[in-house]
């Protein structure tokens, strides 16, 4: 798809998350890993990786909601798409243009990973290769934020496109997505196949689902 409309139907999904809960939805689990991880820290920097960044909104958000807890957080946005690391990288954000199921990080050299709204983009073998490698670069915690399931959401996605004024594509994804989320239930099992963890898993306001869960090799 031209480079243009990516980033056009980025922006939308960006606004999306600001109005309808994504971006919330997120920052709550990251503000439970700041607050239970923290003490374990040398320093009072973090590092943190957002994994299929987008235009780089969340990692933006991730950064003030660290400064109020008193950390400095040096966010990385990797996206395989060229328009849209470019556009991150614009905003300040420092990117990498690679594969999310073949992250360019030695194991265990970033503190936090997340991804919003990127696992459901996976059939299910894929998203467990997903969720292994980001659980193989984390150091302290991980955290999915995704959709919940809902046709009552996916129909309010559609009619809220329209004053909006969503891009037809973002519209079409934006559907699509929602009918592809997930379950509590089946979130949690899909973290349990692919890293043999526990995870904490939440409904969210919003349609939004969010886990998180502690690498199996990292310092307790």
């Amino acid at each position: 798809m031209d480079g243009c409309i990516v980033e056009r139907s980025l922006a939308d999904v960006a606004r999306a998350n600001a109005l309808f809960g994504g971006t919330r939805a997120v920052l709550a689990e990251l503000e439970i890993a700041l607050a239970e991880v923290g003490g374990r820290l040398a320093t009072t920097e973090i590092t943190l990786l957002d994994v299929g960044t987008g235009v780089g909104d969340i990692p933006a958000r991730a950064r003030e909601s660290a400064e109020r807890r008193g950390f400095t957080m040096r966010t990385v946005g990797v996206d395989r798409c060229e328009a849209l690391a470019r556009a991150a990288r614009s905003d300040g954000l420092t990117t990498v243009q690679a594969n999310a199921l073949a992250l360019p990080f030695a194991d265990r050299s970033v503190d936090i990973v997340m991804c919003s709204q990127l696992l459901h983009h996976f059939e299910r073998a894929r998203a467990i290769e997903l969720l292994r490698e980001m659980d193989r670069v984390a150091r302290l915690r991980v955290i999915v934020s995704d959709l919940r399931r809902s046709w009552l959401a996916a129909a309010g996605i559609w009619l809220a496109s329209f004053p909006l004024d969503f891009h037809p594509v973002s519209r079409h994804d934006g559907v699509v997505s929602v009918l592809r989320g997930f379950t509590r239930a089946e979130l949690r099992e899909m973290v349990s196949d692919a890293v043999n963890r526990p995870a904490r898993v939440h409904n969210r306001i919003g349609f939004r689902t969010t886990a998180a869960w502690t690498p199996s090799e990292s310092p307790r």
